[in-house]
């Protein structure tokens, strides 16, 4: 009974020491694990110098876009002469006195000129065509009809326009060409200070004074005998255009299927200054004489 409680005391003194050995070598193994894995992470500051030295390196490589900001959309208003023309035409039934392919020989040069000094012969049913088309310039007109000046500056009072009185019949223009064939209406001068009798001299003083880049002929009347006609009209137009200080001045004539607007206009702006013809209207450039005083009247 002795000797198996000594072995029996012995086994279990043996697994008590297994026991504790197994126990104290878990420990070992924690204690261990934990000391290593600081030595195995990489540090944060480590883990910021590589990403940065990887930013120099793809910097470098690939070459970097700088988007713009966005940007806040604006608001541009139209011009107050083009927003009335357009109100004016779009709730009225006029229709202006020249064709869309008339309107356009006209509206190539205002493209390439305005804003421009632009002389205009006539108040019409365009009249505010023109004045829209030459925004930030001078339009001028000159109009026969007082009561229709009256009529349409109340309708349209942004307009720039002029009574004129004109001495002449239609039935006068044979007498007028012959006239205007003489050498005194060859003289390039102030139409105030010129000798011929085509030459206007009622108009205010500062038609007169303006160096014009366009002047438009669609006045005054002339389909009938007792009209007035537009002889010294397209007579004083070339003269203004010679007399101005330097460069040319384009003059367009109306009605050119007319007799006197035929005759007139290639005798006194020339045929030699004519660019172009479309329809009813003429086309003409005319250069300045005063700067070469031994240019002669008609190229």
């Amino acid at each position: 009974m002795r000797s198996k409680t000594h072995n029996y005391m012995a086994n279990i003194n043996l697994k008590f020491v297994l026991i504790c050995l197994a126990f104290l070598f878990l420990i070992f193994l924690i204690l261990r694990s934990s000391y290593q894995s600081p030595l195995t992470t990489t540090s944060p500051s480590n883990n910021s110098t590589d990403y940065e030295a990887q930013s120099k390196s793809s910097s470098t490589d690939c070459p970097t876009i700088d988007i713009p900001p966005p940007t806040t959309p604006t608001c541009n208003k139209i011009s107050p002469s083009l927003a009335e023309a357009m109100v004016h035409y779009a709730t009225s039934n006029v229709t202006p006195q020249q064709t869309k392919k008339e309107v356009s020989v006209s509206l190539r040069v205002l493209q390439r000129k305005s804003p421009c000094n632009f002389l205009v012969f006539g108040l019409g049913l365009d009249s505010l065509m023109w004045t829209a088309l030459n925004h930030g310039g001078r339009t001028v007109f000159l109009e026969e009809d007082k009561s229709w000046i009256d009529q349409i500056t109340r309708q349209l009072p942004s307009l720039e326009s002029y009574h004129v009185v004109y001495n002449t019949k239609v039935t006068e223009a044979d007498e007028l060409m012959e006239i205007g064939m003489r050498e005194h209406c060859k003289d390039v001068v102030d139409p105030r200070q010129s000798k011929c009798e085509l030459a206007l001299k009622g108009l205010p003083n500062e038609v007169y004074d303006i160096d014009w880049d366009l002047i438009m002929v669609d006045a005054p009347t002339g389909y009938f005998d007792g009209a007035p006609g537009r002889m010294t009209a397209i007579y004083t137009a070339g003269l203004m255009a010679r007399n101005r200080e330097e460069g040319d001045t384009d003059v367009f004539v109306h009605d050119v299927n007319r007799v006197v607007e035929d005759k007139f206009s290639k005798a006194f702006l020339c045929e030699g200054y004519l660019v172009e013809q479309e329809n009813r209207i003429r086309h003409f450039t005319i250069p300045s004489h005063r700067a070469r005083s031994e240019t002669p009247f008609c190229p």
